[in-house]
C-alpha cells in the first residue's frame, strides 16, 4: 500500500478581480544551462547476442554498433522482467517486479493496465516542463481514452501507436491509436514505418522546451513480418520466418540511424542523450530460431527465462558529449525513472526500487543496489547479490518437483548457468530466499508531485514532495485560460518529505487550467506544471 502523506491544507480566497499575464518560462535553471533532450528506443524481444558489437555474426546492425562503439554499452545491463508487459512496467515507473502493479504478461486474462498511483518517468519530466511523446507500442490495456492506463495520462503529451500488447502482433494494422481516438490505417500501412514518421516529425518540431520521446517500436517480436522481401538475407540458406526475423532486426537498425540523423538535422544531436535498449531476452516464436542466431550470446535461456539469457539486454547510452567505454557494473531498467530526473535535474521520487546510474555515464559511481529481484507470478522468480544468482522455481515448473526447485549459480566463474551449486551452499541459498521473500510485496512508494481537483467552481492544487529532501520556498498558482493568472497564492517556507501543501481557488467558467508549484532545493529552482479540463477529465 502506497502510504498517506501528512498534510498541510491551505485555502485561498476567492478568485481576485485582477489577473496578470501566465509566465510562459520553465524552471529558472533551465536559462542556465539547457536540460538535455533524450530519445529512448526500446526495441522488442531483442536478444543481448544479436548486435553485432555483442558477437553477432549473421544479422548486420552498423548503426546501433556505432552508438556503442561512440557512447558507453553496458554489458551487464538487465530488463526487469523476462517478457514484455512487467518489463514495460519496471522500466517506466522505476519498480521491480516484486512491487511493481503489472507483474506478469496476459495468458489468457485482460491484459494488465497501470492505475492512478503509478507515476512514470514521463510524468516526472512532464510537469518540470518536458514536451513527451510515446510512439510505437504501449503494451498496457484497456484500449479506452481517457483512464488511468492511457499513455495521455501517464505523462505523455502525444500518443501515437498501439494501446495494448496483442494488437502489436498486428504489423499491418487496420487502425492505430492517435491520442484518445482511434485512426484508420489506409493503403497496407507498415506500422513501424509509421512511427518512424512519426518519431522524426517530433525530433525536428520547432519548441524552446527539453523533449523525452519514447520510442518503444514492436520490431523485432513476431511475427517476423517486413515490407517487401528480406532484403540481404532473401538468399540464406534458413527459413522464411528466420530471414525476416534477420530483416526486421536489420530494419531497426535503419530505424535507428534516421532517429539519430533526424537529431543531427535538427541541430538537437549535441544535447540529446539516446538510450537503445530491448524489454527482454529472444523469442523463439513463429518459427524463429535463435540458436541460429546465437541470439543469446553466451547466456543460457531467453524470453520467459529468468536465466540470464531471458533477462540480459542490450543497453547503450549514447550522446556526442560521452566518452566512449564499456561499463560492466550491472544496471537494471528500474533505474532508468531516477535516472532520467537526475539528469533533467527533478528532485527523484523516494521509495523507488530503482537509483540512479547518471555518474555511471561519465565512469563515475554506479546505483548501490544490494541486490536485484525478478519475479514471474506463480512460475519463479530469482535474485542477484553480487556474484551469486539464485533461481526459484513454483512447483510444476521447469520439471521441478511438488516443492518446487531452487537453483544456484556462481556468476564470476559461470556465466552460462550451467553448473547449479545449491547443494554445496545451502546456508547461502537459504539467505538469499529470505531476501528475495522479503523484496517481493505491496507498492512501497509515496505519493510525488502536482494533482488537481476540483469541485463545482473551486479547483484545488496540491503539491506532495515524494522526494527524499526538503522543498523550500514553496508556492502554489492557478493560470487561467487565454494565458491569464490568478494573482492568489499559497507559499510555505518549506515542505519535509511526505508533506503536502494544497490551495483552494475559485474559478468561473470552462476550459482549460493550469496549476503550477515553485519550489526549491538547495541553490536549484524547479516549476511543476498539470493541466486540467475544469469541469472534464485531465488533459
Amino acid at each position: 500500500m502506497i502510504p498517506a502523506p501528512s498534510r498541510r491544507t491551505l485555502l485561498a480566497g476567492a478568485l481576485a478581480g485582477l489577473s496578470v499575464p501566465a509566465a510562459t518560462a520553465s524552471s529558472a535553471q533551465a536559462a542556465l544551462a539547457p536540460r538535455p533532450n533524450f530519445l529512448i528506443i526500446l526495441a522488442d524481444d531483442l536478444g543481448w547476442g544479436e548486435l553485432g558489437i555483442q558477437g553477432q555474426r549473421k544479422i548486420a546492425t552498423p548503426a546501433i554498433d556505432r552508438l556503442a562503439a561512440e557512447g558507453v554499452r553496458f554489458e551487464t545491463a538487465y530488463a526487469g522482467a523476462p517478457l514484455c508487459a512487467p518489463s514495460r512496467c519496471s522500466l517506466l515507473t522505476g519498480l521491480h517486479a516484486g512491487h511493481a502493479t503489472v507483474r506478469d504478461n496476459p495468458a489468457g486474462s485482460p491484459q494488465g493496465a497501470l492505475v492512478e498511483n503509478d507515476l512514470t518517468f514521463a510524468e516526472v519530466l512532464q510537469m518540470s516542463g518536458y514536451r513527451t511523446a510515446c510512439v510505437g507500442k504501449w503494451g498496457f490495456g484497456p484500449e479506452l481514452p481517457g483512464q488511468p492506463s492511457h499513455p495521455n495520462e501517464r505523462g505523455f503529451d502525444e500518443f501515437f501507436g498501439y494501446i495494448t500488447h496483442r494488437h502489436a502482433h498486428q504489423y499491418y494494422p487496420r487502425y492505430l491509436w492517435h491520442n484518445a481516438g482511434k485512426v484508420a490505417v489506409t493503403g497496407g500501412g507498415y506500422a513501424p514505418d509509421l512511427f518512424l514518421r512519426r518519431a522524426v516529425d517530433f525530433i525536428k518540431q520547432p519548441s524552446d522546451k527539453p523533449f523525452l520521446l519514447y520510442f518503444p517500436t514492436n520490431l523485432p517480436h513476431a511475427p517476423s513480418e517486413v515490407p517487401g522481401n528480406a532484403g540481404r538475407y532473401k538468399d540464406k540458406p534458413w527459413t522464411r520466418a528466420n530471414r525476416r526475423h534477420a530483416a526486421q532486426v536489420t530494419l531497426l537498425d535503419s530505424y535507428v540511424d534516421k532517429l539519430v540523423a533526424a537529431l543531427r538535422e535538427s541541430g538537437k544531436a549535441a544535447n540529446t542523450i539516446v538510450l537503445f535498449m530491448s524489454d527482454n531476452g529472444p523469442h523463439h516464436e513463429k518459427g524463429v530460431t535463435p540458436a541460429l542466431f546465437d541470439a543469446n550470446g553466451p547466456f543460457r535461456g531467453d524470453k520467459r527465462d529468468l536465466y540470464e539469457g531471458g533477462i540480459r539486454v542490450p543497453l547503450i547510452a549514447w550522446s556526442p558529449k560521452m566518452r566512449s567505454r564499456v561499463e560492466t557494473r550491472p544496471v537494471a531498467y528500474w533505474d532508468l525513472l531516477p535516472t532520467l530526473a537526475d539528469l533533467a535535474g527533478v528532485p527523484v521520487p523516494d521509495g523507488i526500487d530503482g537509483r540512479s546510474f547518471r555518474r555511471m555515464l561519465n565512469g563515475g559511481d554506479g546505483p548501490d543496489h544490494d541486490h536485484l529481484v525478478w519475479n514471474r507470478p506463480r512460475k519463479a522468480q530469482a535474485i542477484r547479490r553480487g556474484r551469486w544468482k539464485a533461481i526459484r522455481f513454483a512447483p510444476g515448473v521447469a520439471g521441478a518437483g511438488p516443492e518446487g526447485r531452487i537453483e544456484l549459480y556462481d556468476l564470476d566463474t559461470d556465466l552460462g548457468e550451467r553448473k547449479d551449486v545449491s547443494s554445496d551452499r545451502p546456508e547461502l541459498v537459504g539467505e538469499l530466499m529470505e531476501l528475495l521473500d522479503q523484496s517481493i510485496g505491496d507498492d512501497p512508494r509515496r505519493p510525488y508531485g502536482l494533482r488537481m481537483t476540483a469541485s463545482g467552481d473551486r479547483v484545488t492544487v496540491t503539491l506532495v514532495n515524494g522526494s527524499a529532501v526538503t522543498w523550500r520556498r514553496v508556492r502554489l498558482a492557478l493560470n487561467l485560460p487565454r494565458g491569464r493568472k490568478v494573482i492568489s497564492r499559497q507559499e510555505a517556507a518549506e515542505l519535509a518529505p511526505g508533506e503536502e501543501i494544497s490551495a483552494t481557488f475559485r474559478v468561473p467558467g470552462h476550459g482549460v487550467i493550469t496549476g503550477s508549484a515553485a519550489f526549491r532545493t538547495g541553490s536549484r529552482r524547479h516549476t511543476f506544471r498539470r493541466a486540467y479540463r475544469h469541469q472534464r477529465s485531465l488533459v
